[in-house]
């Protein structure tokens, strides 16, 4: 395999000088024009001629055909950062910032791109392989999303859905991508987990009544009053939660009022609702819609809650684990890596590609700092990035090479979530909803419909 590695090795320099171009112009989810400009003018350099690009929207792919019968494997890797005002790197004019890392996910996808256009590179392969740039991993800046959803731009919040939904991703047979992260032993340098929570993304217009706050406050009906009693109504629950739901409920406020002498009229709630499996998930909004409904209701309020299919859980193929495991051996020894069983709570659309293919969500080490946090970066890029670049490739290889038996055996023996695209797009669709969830009733009774 070596080989391979040093095919990587090769194009460091063009894989270090993405991570610093990457990580100087961060930009939020739908709105990565530079970044994607960049990747895509690296990529035809490099000599990728067939581009797709999405249409109304970022991101693109590109395939490699072996010119050998076999199966269709992606690899991704995520454009957008997060929004981080107090990260001391962040753009000073949007709060933008890559505390996420996802930037070194593209320098090293173009360290991989760079290395299967090395000569020999995929004699020895054989089937496609589709390497995808994706928009909009994180779950931020709703308002604007549901902007695009309402100018019929997008159908999700997530790129990864976006990108199933427009049928990018028919053609895929297995499936894997690399994320950076932290980690206070400085011998790992790869990490492997068991899965993530799926999220549903919510948010909620809580209407009240305006009035003098001073004045009259008892002509008005307090909207942030009913905000606080939502957020007393979610927390109540968590104890009703079962441990194996692994249920996560977070929130913020986007709009608290607009002057400080009237009473609220309108606060918007943003939220996140997480847990490990899609029935636990259904179960645990159903309670969440519930509480906010009723707090509500108890001020006086009517609330708009408007809720968006997020991610789904990711489950990691236990089989494609061993070769990921194999390959981080094979580049930082027996002390270089490890798998964690435990399950995380995050959340990443890459659960949605898991439901439908064999996948995995490999994490490189090489930063330092909280992830998404004020203190985060990356400290080793080259660990971090350049070796990462090395990973993907070994993986790949591993797969499509020997008649791309790996491959076939960890395909034959996956069972989806979902059996189809269609399944998948129906269940996804079903999680919509935007709905009046109090009705204030004329004979002074209030009907709660908080169920989509």
């Amino acid at each position: 395999m070596k080989k391979y590695y040093d095919l990587v090795e090769k194009n460091k320099q063009l894989v270090l000088d993405a991570e610093k171009y990457i990580w100087e112009n961060p930009e939020p989810g739908y709105k990565e024009f530079k970044t994607n400009a960049y990747m895509l003018e690296q990529f035809e350099k490099l000599g990728y001629t067939d581009i797709v690009k999405a249409e109304n929207c970022t991101g693109f792919y590109t395939v490699l055909d072996t010119g050998r019968v076999g199966p269709t494997v992606l690899i991704m890797a995520e454009l957008d950062s997060l929004i981080n005002t107090t990260h001391p790197a962040c753009d000073k004019e949007t709060g933008a910032v890559h505390s996420c890392g996802h930037h070194a996910q593209c320098a090293a996808m173009l360290g991989l791109a760079a290395a299967l256009k090395e000569e020999g590179a995929i004699d020895n392969l054989c089937g496609k392989i589709k390497l995808c740039l994706v928009p909009a991993e994180e779950g931020i800046e709703i308002g604007y999303r549901k902007g695009l959803i309402q100018k019929g731009i997008i159908e999700f919040t997530s790129g990864k859905p976006e990108f199933i939904a427009r049928r990018y991703f028919d053609d895929i047979d297995i499936a894997f991508m690399l994320h950076s992260t932290s980690n206070k032993n400085e011998k790992l340098n790869f990490i492997l987990t068991r899965g993530h929570n799926g999220v549903i993304r919510k948010r909620t217009i809580v209407k009240g009544k305006s009035a003098h706050a001073g004045g009259r406050p008892h002509e008005g009906i307090n909207a942030l009053n009913a905000a606080s009693l939502i957020m007393m109504a979610i927390n109540s629950l968590r104890e009703t939660f079962k441990e194996e739901y692994y249920a996560r409920v977070h929130s913020i406020i986007t709009k608290g009022g607009d002057a400080v002498n009237a009473v609220p009229d309108e606060v918007i709630i943003e939220s996140y609702v997480r847990a490990a499996e899609p029935i636990a998930h259904k179960m645990v909004n159903d309670s969440v819609n519930r509480a906010i409904s009723a707090a509500a209701a108890a001020i006086g309020c009517t609330v708009l809650i408007e809720d968006m299919a997020g991610s789904e859980a990711l489950n990691e193929d236990a089989n494609l684990r061993e070769v990921a495991l194999e390959v981080f051996e094979e580049i930082a020894g027996k002390e270089g890596y490890q798998y964690d069983s435990e399950w995380l709570a995050s959340s990443t659309d890459m659960g949605d590609i898991s439901s439908l293919v064999p996948a995995i969500h490999m994490y490189s080490t090489g930063a330092v700092g909280t992830s998404h946090g004020i203190d985060m970066f990356i400290k080793d890029p080259y660990k971090c990035c350049v070796n990462g670049a090395k990973a993907e490739l070994g993986v790949l290889v591993k797969l499509l090479e020997n008649n791309a038996q790996r491959a076939k055996d960890i395909i034959a023996k996956f069972k989806p979530t979902f059996n189809s695209v269609d399944e998948y797009l129906a269940h996804k669709r079903s999680i919509n909803m935007e709905k009046d969830t109090v009705i204030m009733n004329e004979d002074g009774t209030i009907t709660l419909d908080y169920k989509g």
